[in-house]
């Protein structure tokens, strides 16, 4: 079959790493391996509804970036070659190309794809969360009521696609099983070793997450907490925290095996990476009990859950991981085995499948709901 035309609209630059982003990157990289002619673009400014002071600061963003090719992942995600980047002023359609399959990636990317003609592709949305830390909820409510073609990447969204009446296809995300894996054995780690995403955005949790470490290392002295992101650090560290500002893959591998715990304390997930690569690295895994994490947090059997904003909670269970080392041995071989399932090849597989075999159509009115690609409704 010939190769499709795709186009990514990504919601800005991509200089940082981010979790969305990544999982852009990584369906552009497999897709392109696999034949097809991949466009990722990416606006100085994605709000369609921007102020002229938001208007004025991007486009100086625009004009230095366009000098210095500032706006591509170079720095932290390796693209392939052949996947075109492209840096526009925004998201209107004189500057998307002509294509097969044009996909919105975020809720601000979804305004304006609706508007497009028909010689950009057919219209997809890849929905990585409900996006209303990062938007007004009446507009990101709206883009997921357009018709665009939905693909979710979780299970908990797609269960709020049900109760819209939306119907989508659910791809959850995979893992790099070459840039991650099991390097030292999970029993021989030092149980007072433990990691944590740190993130200034309070959706994160970090602040729950840095509270929960300073109760645990008030029991226990000895903690030591490496902590990653591409947020500054904070002078308020403690110095039993090592501070890692945008680690490299292998770096970052490298600590996953250091950790016995990963502690994730996010108030909301779409499908986190974090915490499945560290426990594809042999981490046990500590986290909130948000949808993001139940996809492959399963409550005494792959992690320990506690709700989210409770520093407490989450505490008691980072203690218990750390003085029954059983537990927390089980927990961990049982996490590395289930995130086994999640790999790129069968993510990639069903999105090429949904691409290849998508056609227009008028969505059914009838009560819709969310299909896996395979066509269940696990």
């Amino acid at each position: 079959m010939k190769g499709l035309r795709i186009t990514f609209l990504l919601p800005g630059s991509g200089h940082l790493p981010t979790g969305g982003g990544k999982v852009v990157y990584e369906y552009a990289n497999h897709l392109s391996r696999r034949g097809h002619r991949v466009t990722l673009v990416h606006p100085a400014l994605s709000d369609a509804e921007s102020s002229p002071f938001q208007i004025a600061k991007r486009a100086a963003s625009f004009v230095q970036r366009s000098a210095t090719r500032g706006f591509r992942p170079k720095n932290w995600f390796p693209l392939e070659r052949s996947v075109r980047t492209l840096w526009v002023p925004t998201l209107s359609s004189r500057f998307i190309p002509d294509g097969d399959v044009v996909l919105a990636t975020a809720w601000a990317t979804a305004e304006w794809v609706p508007g497009y003609p028909a010689s950009k592709g057919e219209k997809f949305y890849l929905i990585q969360s409900w996006e209303t830390w990062a938007g007004p909820e009446d507009r990101v409510r709206a883009t997921w009521l357009t018709r665009l073609r939905k693909i979710v990447v979780a299970r908990w969204l797609r269960d709020i696609a049900g109760e819209l009446g939306v119907e989508c296809s659910y791809i959850p995300n995979g893992i790099d099983f070459e840039q991650f894996g099991l390097d030292k054995p999970i029993e021989k780690r030092n149980p007072n070793q433990v990691m944590m995403l740190y993130h200034t955005h309070p959706v994160k949790g970090s602040a729950d997450g840095l509270e929960a470490l300073a109760l645990v290392q008030k029991e226990l002295p000895e903690l030591r907490a490496t902590l990653f992101g591409a947020s500054p650090a904070s002078p308020a560290f403690p110095r039993w925290v090592d501070f890692r500002r945008l680690p490299s893959q292998r770096e970052l591998r490298a600590c996953y095996n250091q950790a016995s715990i990963f502690i994730a304390p996010a108030r909301t997930e779409g499908w986190p990476l974090p915490p499945a690569e560290a426990m594809f690295c042999g981490a046990a895994l500590a986290a909130t009990d948000i949808g993001g994490h139940r996809e492959y947090g399963v409550h005494e059997e792959t992690a320990l859950l506690s709700p989210v904003r409770d520093p407490e909670k989450l505490a008691e269970n980072v203690l218990r991981l750390v003085r029954h080392p059983e537990l927390r041995t089980r927990l961990a071989r049982q996490g590395h085995d289930c995130i086994q399932q999640y790999g790129w090849g069968e993510a990639v597989d069903s999105f090429e499948h949904l691409l290849n075999h998508s056609r227009v159509r008028e969505f059914q009115r009838n009560p819709a709901f969310c299909t896996a690609i395979d066509g269940s409704q696990s």
